[in-house]
């Protein structure tokens, strides 16, 4: 057909929709990442008319996704009002679920703790676990002041990975029972919120990406080192995950003990340093933590324990380093926190194993890692779920 008999056809009200649908989520990310912000500077930064950007910000602020927050007096023209979005348009939960520690986290849409609990896990059933999960969110829930129905949806780290299919855990060896199915169905129906269940590793990955060491970084591993072993991979901002989200399973890895064949998370562990403190001659009832401690001071035992766990790091590292290629490994969980004790015997091993020698920096964020990463995988979920819940029919 010719170009002169082409007739334009009128656009569709589903396409006004949709471009304004578009227009405002690139509006509300803006002003996610800018803070506070006039119309003029919205569109500046986004390309839109100015006309587009007061009939955004107007649809926004009826749904009650961004408010005014002051205003901004230029030399020249006149005073303007700056727009944010609203942080209590909707609420977000986290949990992170170890070993020997709960920790639980509501956060605004900001990202602000808004109410948190950190509990010791002393369950040691399936059953008491989801009792002691349920209860102590609902717990921080009501702590914060927060009617539960603006709770839009939550992220759940564990050790193991969650089979979506099988609708369990799997490979949670240090919490008895975990692997049953049913208990996440259980947890998000005695909730009432939406949850999603991710590798503690994975997660504390993405919450050191997000807010800690990783920022900026192209490609890092996270290796978290506690009652077990684990790693998280973030490439490009994104985490990896293998075909069946069993990427970065490293403590399954073959390792020559001493007098048999292990796994790598038997030598490379909390269980491991004690393990070793007691054969270099320590006594007494031990944990990871007082074994650092006494090396600390010089324990000539408890040096040796360290300075083998060290090695050992070094060669996980190294496996990291061949198969990925990272500019970063950063060593976190309980161990991670004796990392000052580390980094020369890991450094000094490494070097010994492999000409590939990635930066090694220790966890920024220490505990919080897994609830924070935790938090910021809840919060994209969350924002997007507000966003159309209160402009949708509108």
């Amino acid at each position: 057909m010719p170009a002169s008999d082409v007739v334009e056809q009128p656009e569709q009200p589903w396409s006004r929709r949709r471009l304004r649908s578009t227009n405002e989520r690139l509006l509300l990310g803006r002003l996610r990442a800018l803070g506070a912000a006039s119309r003029a500077q919205l569109a500046r930064e986004t390309g839109l008319s100015k006309p587009t950007v007061s009939s955004a910000l107007a649809s926004l602020a009826a749904a009650g996704l961004v408010h005014e927050v002051g205003t901004q007096a230029p030399e020249r023209g006149r005073t303007a009002v700056l727009y944010a979005p609203d942080p209590a348009a909707g609420y977000a939960l986290g949990v992170d679920i170890g070993r020997g520690w709960l920790r639980v986290a509501v956060v605004d849409l900001d990202g602000t703790v808004v109410a948190r609990a950190d509990i010791r896990n002393r369950a040691r059933a399936s059953a008491a676990l989801t009792d002691l999960v349920v209860s102590t969110a609902r717990q921080v829930i009501a702590n914060s002041g927060v009617d539960p129905a603006r709770v839009v949806h939550g992220v759940v780290g564990t050790p193991g990975v969650y089979d979506e299919k099988q609708r369990r855990v799997r490979y949670a060896m240090h919490l008895p029972g975990w692997g049953r199915a049913g208990l996440v169905d259980g947890m998000r129906t005695e909730l009432g919120v939406p949850l999603e269940v991710h590798n503690d590793a994975n997660l504390a990955a993405l919450g050191e990406y997000t807010y800690g060491v990783g920022a900026g970084s192209r490609l890092f591993a996270y290796i978290l080192i506690g009652t077990g072993l684990g790693m998280g991979v973030v490439s490009e901002g994104r985490l990896f995950t293998g075909a069946r989200g069993l990427a970065g399973e490293i403590g399954f890895l073959p390792w020559h003990g001493r007098q048999k064949q292990e796994r790598l998370e038997d030598a490379v562990s909390g269980v491991a340093v004690v393990e070793s403190a007691r054969e270099f001659g320590m006594r007494g009832q031990l944990t990871a933590k007082a074994v650092f401690d006494a090396a600390r001071q010089g324990h000539p035992g408890a040096v040796r324990a360290v300075e083998l766990e060290g090695e050992r790091i070094a060669h996980t590292v190294a496996a990291a380093a061949a198969v990925l290629d990272p500019d970063l490994v950063v060593l976190g969980g309980g161990v991670g926190h004796s990392v000052d004790l580390l980094l020369r015997p890991v450094r000094e091993r490494l070097r010994a194993l492999t000409p590939l020698r990635p930066r090694i920096a220790p966890s920024r964020l220490g505990e919080d890692a897994v609830l924070l990463g935790a938090v910021a995988t809840a919060l994209d979920t969350a924002r997007d779920l507000v966003f159309e819940r209160r402009t949708a029919g509108t």
